[in-house]
Protein backbone atom coordinates (compact mmCIF):
# COMPACT_ATOMS: atom_id res chain seq x y z
CA UNK A 1 0.00 0.00 0.00
CA UNK A 2 1.34 3.41 -0.92
CA UNK A 3 1.56 5.39 2.32
CA UNK A 4 2.72 8.58 0.63
CA UNK A 5 0.55 11.06 -1.23
CA UNK A 6 0.67 10.41 -4.97
CA UNK A 7 -1.20 13.50 -6.19
CA UNK A 8 -0.95 17.11 -5.04
CA UNK A 9 -4.74 17.36 -4.78
CA UNK A 10 -5.21 13.98 -3.11
CA UNK A 11 -7.47 13.91 -0.04
CA UNK A 12 -6.81 11.98 3.17
CA UNK A 13 -8.86 8.79 3.46
CA UNK A 14 -8.62 6.47 6.46
CA UNK A 15 -10.63 3.73 8.17
CA UNK A 16 -12.28 6.19 10.54
CA UNK A 17 -13.61 8.31 7.68
CA UNK A 18 -14.84 5.33 5.69
CA UNK A 19 -16.53 3.90 8.77
CA UNK A 20 -18.45 7.14 9.25
CA UNK A 21 -19.44 7.26 5.61
CA UNK A 22 -20.72 3.67 5.75
CA UNK A 23 -22.66 4.31 8.95
CA UNK A 24 -24.29 7.41 7.48
CA UNK A 25 -25.19 6.00 4.07
CA UNK A 26 -25.57 2.27 4.71
CA UNK A 27 -26.36 1.80 8.42
CA UNK A 28 -27.13 -1.89 7.88
CA UNK A 29 -23.41 -2.39 7.22
CA UNK A 30 -22.17 -0.25 10.10
CA UNK A 31 -20.05 -2.23 12.51
CA UNK A 32 -18.78 -4.72 9.93
CA UNK A 33 -15.01 -5.22 10.03
CA UNK A 34 -13.27 -2.60 7.90
CA UNK A 35 -9.66 -2.48 6.80
CA UNK A 36 -7.65 -0.73 4.14
CA UNK A 37 -6.40 -2.97 1.36
CA UNK A 38 -2.80 -3.01 0.25
CA UNK A 39 -2.85 -1.74 -3.30
CA UNK A 40 -0.64 0.00 -5.82
CA UNK A 41 -3.75 1.60 -7.34
CA UNK A 42 -3.30 5.23 -8.22
CA UNK A 43 -6.86 6.53 -8.52
CA UNK A 44 -8.87 5.02 -5.67
CA UNK A 45 -8.53 3.95 -2.07
CA UNK A 46 -9.91 0.48 -1.38
CA UNK A 47 -11.28 -0.87 1.90
CA UNK A 48 -12.59 -4.35 2.58
CA UNK A 49 -15.94 -4.29 4.34
CA UNK A 50 -16.87 -7.49 6.12
CA UNK A 51 -16.07 -10.62 4.13
CA UNK A 52 -18.02 -9.98 0.95
CA UNK A 53 -17.81 -6.28 0.14
CA UNK A 54 -15.26 -3.65 -0.87
CA UNK A 55 -15.50 0.14 -0.65
CA UNK A 56 -13.92 2.25 -3.39
CA UNK A 57 -13.29 5.97 -2.93
CA UNK A 58 -11.61 8.39 -5.39
CA UNK A 59 -8.32 9.79 -4.11
CA UNK A 60 -8.41 13.03 -6.11
CA UNK A 61 -10.84 15.09 -8.26
CA UNK A 62 -9.87 13.54 -11.60
CA UNK A 63 -10.83 10.09 -10.35
CA UNK A 64 -14.40 11.04 -9.49
CA UNK A 65 -15.87 10.77 -12.97
CA UNK A 66 -14.49 7.24 -13.38
CA UNK A 67 -16.62 5.91 -10.52
CA UNK A 68 -19.78 7.49 -11.92
CA UNK A 69 -18.85 6.17 -15.36
CA UNK A 70 -18.26 2.67 -14.03
CA UNK A 71 -21.53 2.56 -12.10
CA UNK A 72 -23.40 3.52 -15.28
CA UNK A 73 -21.86 1.04 -17.69
CA UNK A 74 -21.00 -2.03 -15.59
CA UNK A 75 -24.59 -3.32 -15.41
CA UNK A 76 -24.76 -3.29 -19.21
CA UNK A 77 -21.40 -4.94 -19.85
CA UNK A 78 -20.90 -7.42 -17.02
CA UNK A 79 -23.55 -10.00 -18.04
CA UNK A 80 -21.88 -10.48 -21.44
CA UNK A 81 -18.32 -10.95 -20.19
CA UNK A 82 -16.56 -14.28 -19.56
CA UNK A 83 -14.68 -12.99 -16.48
CA UNK A 84 -16.33 -11.70 -13.34
CA UNK A 85 -16.72 -7.94 -12.97
CA UNK A 86 -17.34 -5.83 -9.86
CA UNK A 87 -20.99 -5.88 -8.77
CA UNK A 88 -22.14 -2.47 -7.55
CA UNK A 89 -24.03 -2.81 -4.26
CA UNK A 90 -24.52 0.82 -3.39
CA UNK A 91 -23.53 4.36 -4.29
CA UNK A 92 -22.32 6.62 -1.52
CA UNK A 93 -22.69 10.37 -1.42
CA UNK A 94 -20.33 13.12 -0.18
CA UNK A 95 -20.31 13.56 3.57
CA UNK A 96 -18.23 13.81 6.74
CA UNK A 97 -15.74 15.99 4.93
CA UNK A 98 -15.37 13.64 1.96
CA UNK A 99 -16.33 15.68 -1.12
CA UNK A 100 -17.17 13.09 -3.79
CA UNK A 101 -19.36 10.10 -4.63
CA UNK A 102 -18.01 6.66 -3.72
CA UNK A 103 -19.27 3.11 -4.06
CA UNK A 104 -19.56 -0.30 -2.45
CA UNK A 105 -19.06 -3.44 -4.55
CA UNK A 106 -19.21 -7.17 -3.99
CA UNK A 107 -15.88 -8.73 -3.10
CA UNK A 108 -14.13 -10.74 -5.82
CA UNK A 109 -11.72 -13.50 -4.83
CA UNK A 110 -8.37 -13.89 -6.54
CA UNK A 111 -5.01 -12.18 -6.63
CA UNK A 112 -3.23 -9.90 -9.04
CA UNK A 113 -0.91 -11.75 -11.46
CA UNK A 114 2.78 -10.89 -11.20
CA UNK A 115 4.78 -10.29 -14.41
CA UNK A 116 7.61 -12.79 -14.55
CA UNK A 117 5.89 -15.18 -12.13
CA UNK A 118 2.83 -16.40 -14.02
CA UNK A 119 1.73 -19.97 -13.32
CA UNK A 120 0.10 -20.59 -16.70
CA UNK A 121 1.22 -17.84 -19.09
CA UNK A 122 -0.11 -19.52 -22.23
CA UNK A 123 -3.50 -20.24 -20.69
CA UNK A 124 -3.69 -16.76 -19.18
CA UNK A 125 -2.95 -15.32 -22.63
CA UNK A 126 -5.88 -17.31 -24.02
CA UNK A 127 -8.13 -16.16 -21.16
CA UNK A 128 -7.22 -12.52 -21.79
CA UNK A 129 -7.94 -12.93 -25.49
CA UNK A 130 -11.31 -14.51 -24.73
CA UNK A 131 -12.20 -11.57 -22.51
CA UNK A 132 -11.03 -8.95 -25.03
CA UNK A 133 -12.90 -10.67 -27.86
CA UNK A 134 -16.11 -10.90 -25.84
CA UNK A 135 -15.94 -7.23 -24.89
CA UNK A 136 -15.41 -6.24 -28.52
CA UNK A 137 -18.52 -8.16 -29.55
CA UNK A 138 -20.87 -6.20 -27.29
CA UNK A 139 -23.04 -3.73 -29.18
CA UNK A 140 -21.14 -0.46 -29.17
CA UNK A 141 -24.07 1.68 -30.28
CA UNK A 142 -24.48 4.67 -27.96
CA UNK A 143 -21.43 3.62 -25.96
CA UNK A 144 -19.21 6.39 -24.57
CA UNK A 145 -16.01 7.33 -26.36
CA UNK A 146 -13.15 5.64 -24.53
CA UNK A 147 -10.53 7.96 -23.12
CA UNK A 148 -7.89 5.61 -24.53
CA UNK A 149 -9.72 4.62 -27.69
CA UNK A 150 -8.31 7.62 -29.52
CA UNK A 151 -5.49 7.92 -32.08
CA UNK A 152 -1.97 7.68 -30.67
CA UNK A 153 -1.15 11.05 -32.23
CA UNK A 154 -3.34 12.74 -29.60
CA UNK A 155 -0.88 11.52 -26.97
CA UNK A 156 2.31 12.77 -28.61
CA UNK A 157 2.74 15.95 -26.56
CA UNK A 158 2.28 14.11 -23.27
CA UNK A 159 4.73 11.37 -24.20
CA UNK A 160 7.42 13.85 -25.23
CA UNK A 161 6.96 15.87 -22.04
CA UNK A 162 7.39 12.70 -19.97
CA UNK A 163 10.45 11.64 -21.97
CA UNK A 164 12.03 15.00 -21.24
CA UNK A 165 11.58 14.29 -17.53
CA UNK A 166 13.18 10.86 -17.98
CA UNK A 167 16.37 12.12 -19.64
CA UNK A 168 19.35 10.41 -18.03
CA UNK A 169 17.15 7.80 -16.34
CA UNK A 170 16.20 5.63 -19.33
CA UNK A 171 17.37 5.33 -22.93
CA UNK A 172 15.16 8.16 -24.15
CA UNK A 173 16.63 8.12 -27.67
CA UNK A 174 15.64 4.49 -28.21
CA UNK A 175 12.22 5.00 -26.63
CA UNK A 176 11.61 8.10 -28.73
CA UNK A 177 12.43 6.12 -31.86
CA UNK A 178 9.94 3.41 -30.86
CA UNK A 179 7.29 6.00 -30.11
CA UNK A 180 7.77 7.65 -33.50
CA UNK A 181 7.43 4.25 -35.15
CA UNK A 182 4.10 3.81 -33.36
CA UNK A 183 2.93 7.21 -34.57
CA UNK A 184 3.54 6.14 -38.17
CA UNK A 185 1.18 3.17 -37.78
CA UNK A 186 -2.12 3.39 -39.69
CA UNK A 187 -5.00 4.49 -37.47
CA UNK A 188 -8.00 2.32 -36.62
CA UNK A 189 -10.27 2.45 -39.66
CA UNK A 190 -13.03 0.06 -38.61
CA UNK A 191 -16.17 0.86 -36.61
CA UNK A 192 -15.44 1.63 -32.94
CA UNK A 193 -15.82 -1.22 -30.46
CA UNK A 194 -15.69 -1.62 -26.70
CA UNK A 195 -12.35 -1.68 -24.87
CA UNK A 196 -11.60 -1.86 -21.16
CA UNK A 197 -8.71 0.56 -21.57
CA UNK A 198 -6.56 -0.47 -18.60
CA UNK A 199 -5.82 -4.20 -18.67
CA UNK A 200 -2.84 -3.93 -16.35
CA UNK A 201 -1.95 -6.63 -13.81
CA UNK A 202 -3.47 -4.55 -11.00
CA UNK A 203 -6.86 -4.71 -12.69
CA UNK A 204 -6.81 -8.48 -13.24
CA UNK A 205 -7.53 -11.27 -10.77
CA UNK A 206 -6.34 -14.82 -11.23
CA UNK A 207 -6.69 -18.15 -9.45
CA UNK A 208 -4.61 -21.19 -10.33
CA UNK A 209 -3.00 -19.08 -13.04
CA UNK A 210 -6.29 -18.50 -14.87
CA UNK A 211 -8.16 -15.24 -15.28
CA UNK A 212 -11.15 -15.03 -12.96
CA UNK A 213 -12.07 -11.34 -12.89
CA UNK A 214 -11.36 -7.96 -14.44
CA UNK A 215 -11.89 -4.87 -12.28
CA UNK A 216 -11.82 -1.06 -12.57
CA UNK A 217 -13.99 -0.06 -15.52
CA UNK A 218 -13.33 3.66 -15.15
CA UNK A 219 -11.71 3.84 -18.61
CA UNK A 220 -14.12 1.56 -20.47
CA UNK A 221 -15.50 2.93 -23.72
CA UNK A 222 -15.69 2.55 -27.48
CA UNK A 223 -13.06 3.43 -30.04
CA UNK A 224 -9.84 1.77 -31.20
CA UNK A 225 -9.62 -1.49 -29.23
CA UNK A 226 -5.85 -1.76 -29.70
CA UNK A 227 -5.35 -0.36 -26.20
CA UNK A 228 -6.57 -3.69 -24.81
CA UNK A 229 -3.45 -5.36 -26.19
CA UNK A 230 -1.27 -3.69 -23.55
CA UNK A 231 -1.25 -6.85 -21.42
CA UNK A 232 1.08 -8.39 -23.99
CA UNK A 233 3.91 -6.19 -22.69
CA UNK A 234 2.64 -5.22 -19.22
CA UNK A 235 2.10 -8.79 -18.09
CA UNK A 236 2.76 -11.62 -20.54
CA UNK A 237 6.22 -13.05 -21.21
CA UNK A 238 7.50 -12.90 -24.78
CA UNK A 239 6.70 -16.57 -25.44
CA UNK A 240 3.00 -16.05 -24.62
CA UNK A 241 2.47 -12.89 -26.68
CA UNK A 242 2.00 -14.81 -29.89
CA UNK A 243 -0.71 -16.91 -28.27
CA UNK A 244 -2.51 -13.76 -27.19
CA UNK A 245 -2.12 -12.04 -30.54
CA UNK A 246 -3.34 -15.00 -32.56
CA UNK A 247 -6.35 -15.56 -30.31
CA UNK A 248 -7.34 -11.88 -30.51
CA UNK A 249 -6.70 -11.78 -34.26
CA UNK A 250 -4.65 -8.58 -34.23
CA UNK A 251 -3.11 -7.57 -37.54
CA UNK A 252 0.23 -5.78 -37.84
CA UNK A 253 -1.22 -2.28 -37.48
CA UNK A 254 -3.38 -3.10 -34.48
CA UNK A 255 -0.52 -4.91 -32.74
CA UNK A 256 1.76 -1.93 -33.34
CA UNK A 257 -0.84 0.48 -31.94
CA UNK A 258 -1.26 -1.75 -28.89
CA UNK A 259 2.50 -1.69 -28.33
CA UNK A 260 2.38 2.09 -28.74
CA UNK A 261 -0.28 2.35 -26.06
CA UNK A 262 1.73 0.15 -23.69
CA UNK A 263 4.70 2.45 -24.25
CA UNK A 264 2.62 5.59 -23.81
CA UNK A 265 1.14 4.41 -20.50
CA UNK A 266 4.51 3.33 -19.14
CA UNK A 267 6.35 6.49 -20.21
CA UNK A 268 3.77 8.80 -18.63
CA UNK A 269 3.52 6.79 -15.41
CA UNK A 270 7.25 6.38 -14.79
CA UNK A 271 8.29 9.97 -13.94
CA UNK A 272 5.00 10.71 -12.20
CA UNK A 273 5.18 7.70 -9.85
CA UNK A 274 8.98 7.30 -9.70
CA UNK A 275 9.09 8.08 -5.98
CA UNK A 276 5.48 7.84 -4.82
CA UNK A 277 4.39 4.44 -6.18
CA UNK A 278 7.30 2.00 -6.58
CA UNK A 279 5.18 -0.92 -7.93
CA UNK A 280 3.76 1.22 -10.74
CA UNK A 281 7.19 2.66 -11.53
CA UNK A 282 8.70 -0.81 -11.59
CA UNK A 283 6.02 -2.13 -13.95
CA UNK A 284 6.59 0.89 -16.19
CA UNK A 285 10.31 0.07 -16.36
CA UNK A 286 9.39 -3.54 -17.09
CA UNK A 287 7.15 -2.54 -20.00
CA UNK A 288 9.76 -0.25 -21.51
CA UNK A 289 12.43 -2.95 -21.18
CA UNK A 290 10.19 -5.58 -22.81
CA UNK A 291 9.38 -3.33 -25.76
CA UNK A 292 13.02 -2.34 -26.20
CA UNK A 293 14.10 -6.00 -26.08
CA UNK A 294 11.46 -6.94 -28.63
CA UNK A 295 12.70 -4.26 -31.02
CA UNK A 296 16.28 -5.49 -31.08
Amino acid sequence: MCAVRMHEDEVDIDVSLVGRLIAGRFPRWAGLPLRRLESSGTENAMFRLGTDKVVRLPRHPRAVEAITHELRWLPRLAPELPAAAPEPLGRGEPGDGFPWPWAVYGWLDGRNPVPGALEQPGLLAEDLATYVTALRRIDAAKGPVGSRGVPLATQDRFVREALAQLAGRIDTAAVTDLWEQALRTPEHARPPVWAHGDLMAGNLLVSGGRLTAVIDYGTVGVGDPAVDLISAWCLLPAEARGVFREAVGADEAEWARGRGWALRIAVLALPYYWETNPPVAENSRHVIAEILAESR
